[in-house]
């Protein structure tokens, strides 16, 4: 079996919906431009919000990990 590296890059992804939906929306955007992705892990929950308090937007912070390929 080939031995294998995986980079780690942190992604926050934002919804007006729901966290799922923040950190698919961060998912989505990620494979558009990284190739062999593995795993996504959720590390934070948080909501933005406006001066009285209502929720504008869920976000979501992800570990995203990729195959590294070498040079």
């Amino acid at each position: 079996m080939a031995e294998s590296v995986y980079k780690i890059i942190e992604l926050i992804g934002t919804s007006s919906d729901s966290w799922e939906k923040a950190a698919a929306n961060a998912v989505e955007q990620a494979a558009k431009t990284l190739r062999d992705l593995r795993v996504a892990e959720v590390v934070t929950l948080d909501m933005q919000l406006d001066a009285k308090g209502k929720v504008e937007a869920y976000r979501a912070k992800l570990n995203v990990s990729f195959k590294f390929e070498g040079s």
